[in-house]
């Protein structure tokens, strides 16, 4: 078995344009002669390799405490793409995908909102991308809210390099915190046909 950690470290990912920075700030320190190091983090639901809820663009959707763990854990399919997918470019390739699909572009792998649309119909829980939205810039909107309106959960901003094509098992269960529209999470391909 071969564990891929395809998770990026929070405090030096890169931040969507707009969201605010991680801080790591030490309340007690044993350099300042504290009997123990306390730090305090603050960051945003969406920094690093998170999952956004449908609750992120669609008011009426599952916050990320509604959402089946179940959605975060199986078979998945890593698939390399530049670009932005089409719907008839996800209508060729979902015929040979497992229930959760991983897009690795070299940080520009995206969904259309046609090619959502294709995956909201099919049986697809999890739609995971290396870049920092599932969406092209030009069409947030209507990409997250095809995902979102039929429960999809979308992994953004994972780390895949040096993973290739291929069949894998995803975990990647994102922090509970009731009433938030996306979690960070610690995502992971196990390989169980190799090594250790």
């Amino acid at each position: 078995m071969l564990i891929y950690d395809i998770s990026r470290e929070i405090m030096s990912a890169r931040v969507y344009e707009g969201d605010p920075k991680p801080k790591l700030e030490f309340i007690k320190n044993t350099s300042n002669g504290d009997a123990y190091n306390l730090s305090q983090l603050t960051l945003c639901s969406h920094s690093g390799t998170h999952i956004d809820a449908p609750k992120h663009f669609d008011e009426d959707g599952y916050d990320i405490t509604g959402m089946k763990m179940s959605l975060f854990y199986g078979k998945c399919t890593v698939v390399k793409i530049d670009g932005v997918l089409t719907g008839e470019d996800m209508e060729a390739l979902l015929p040979h995908c497992e229930k959760r699909l991983i897009l690795h572009g070299d940080g520009h792998a995206y969904l259309s909102a046609s090619a959502a649309r294709v995956i909201a119909d099919s049986r697809v829980v999890l739609v995971g991308t290396d870049a920092l939205s599932i969406a092209p810039s030009f069409d947030e909107y209507n990409t997250h809210m095809e995902l979102a309106r039929k429960g999809i959960a979308v992994l953004e901003g994972l780390y895949l390099n040096g993973v290739k094509d291929g069949t894998y098992t995803l975990c990647a269960l994102p922090i509970k915190v009731k009433g938030a529209e996306a979690a960070p999470c610690r995502a992971v391909l196990i390989d169980m046909g190799k090594g250790y």
